[in-house]
């Protein structure tokens, strides 16, 4: 593991709970220089530099990614916006029939 200055960590740690909050669960990454909470399929959010960014689309005429970002001292309306993302995301990409019907592990 990487050293890491504590805040964008704890910037990652707030929003996962934010998100959990709203019945998201995720998992908080930080192995790779920046920590990284991972919500869903295509859904990634980087916390750095007092900002949460995530991808929220393509655009076909650039050829490029396009992202969304919000300041981590509002983990709660972070979470919200990427709430959004998530949604539509689990309409394009719902759980698999064989993890859907899967009992919980405990």
């Amino acid at each position: 593991m990487s050293a890491l200055s504590p805040q964008p960590l704890d910037d990652a740690r707030r929003l996962a709970a934010a998100l959990a909050a709203q019945g998201i669960a995720t998992d908080v990454h930080h192995d790779y220089g920046m920590p990284t909470v991972s919500v869903w399929v295509g859904l990634i959010v980087w916390c750095n530099e007092g900002k949460y960014w995530w991808r929220t689309g393509w655009n076909p005429r650039r050829h490029r990614a396009i992202y969304a970002w919000h300041p981590s001292a509002e983990s709660a309306r972070a979470a919200h916006r990427i709430a959004l993302r998530y949604t539509a995301l689990r309409i394009s990409y719902p759980l698999s029939p064989l993890i859907a019907g899967a009992q919980p592990c405990l």
